[in-house]
């Protein structure tokens, strides 16, 4: 009982910040824009995360800038992809190369010339203290951001399929020329979209650095970006799939992270393979099943047919 416990817990905690960068994906792709930036736009989220929490001991104010940061790092994919229909594919992978050196730069100016942040303010446990403190539950390390991470998955739901804005953004994704004729501004929708994509990836940052972790380092951001983008694929471009997906993806790391603590004989070679392999596999068995928005990473140009 008590390691299934543990294992749910973990799994929890290490979806999170997947299940952010994954929905700021589905936005984003719902619009027709390609992000393959996440991964960027979630490194500078964890670095103005820790660094807001340390100089103010406010981490839900470091989490609010964390996500403006991260929107602001998504503005010049969006500049390069929509207004100048440059390939998304480049700026993505740019924004991706970009980030990661500056993020450092940022960090060492702030600390000294340090490579890893202080240890910083974290954003309240859901399990462990109060009533269930001294409970299996203790052990349980699950964040606000948890349960904030389900209510925005059930946001963006509800946006994407109950509402008029939701239906733009499908359709521009679908066939932004049609779209284009019924009055709807492709180029808003689409800026809108891969600027909320950013904000929720550096929500996913933050939910790293001051709900994980407790500060930034080099190797806070490791492939989470990517993955997200693999349980995008997984979840078929829908909040509530995706969501399962960062939580498959999730549980890998936790199972990680228990055989590499137990008396399993496995390699720690292996075990930090799992994720990535995972994340292989997922794609090979279904990139192919998975049907993309039509227009997705095809720059629109007005009166183009």
């Amino acid at each position: 009982m008590d390691n299934l416990v543990l294992l749910a817990g973990i799994t929890l905690m290490y979806s999170t910040p997947l299940v952010f960068g994954a929905l700021g994906g589905v936005v984003s792709e719902r619009s027709g824009v390609t992000n393959i930036g996440i991964e960027g736009m979630m490194v500078i989220g964890a670095i103005a995360a820790a660094a807001t929490s340390y100089f103010t001991g406010n981490p839900w104010l470091a989490f609010l800038v964390a996500g403006l940061c991260g929107a602001l790092m998504a503005l010049p994919h969006a500049v390069a992809s929509i207004s100048f229909a440059a390939d998304q594919t480049v700026t993505g992978v740019a924004i991706n190369l970009f980030a990661p050196g500056f993020a450092l730069f940022i960090c060492r100016k702030l600390f000294d010339g340090a490579a890893m942040s202080p240890i910083v303010t974290k954003l309240p446990k859901i399990f462990g203290d109060g009533w269930m403190r001294g409970t299996v539950w203790t052990n349980v390390n699950v964040n606000v951001t948890t349960v904030l991470a389900l209510l925005l998955t059930a946001a963006v739901w509800f946006v994407l399929y109950k509402t008029k804005w939701g239906l733009r953004v499908r359709a521009v994704g679908e066939h932004p020329a049609a779209a284009d004729t019924l009055g709807i501004d492709v180029a808003k929708v689409r800026y809108s979209c891969v600027l909320v994509s950013g904000l929720f990836a550096g929500f996913g940052g933050a939910s790293m650095t001051i709900a994980i972790i407790s500060q930034f380092t080099q190797t806070a951001i490791c492939g989470q970006g990517f993955i997200a983008l693999a349980a995008v694929i997984f979840g078929k471009w829908k909040p509530f799939g995706t969501y399962g997906a960062c939580l498959l993806f999730g549980a890998t790391q936790a199972l990680t992270i228990i055989l590499g603590g137990g008396s399993f004989p496995v390699p720690a070679t292996i075990l930090s393979m799992l994720p990535y392999a995972m994340t292989l596999v997922v794609l090979v068995l279904f990139v192919g099943k998975s049907v993309a928005p039509k227009a997705d990473g095809v720059p629109y140009i007005k009166g183009s047919r």
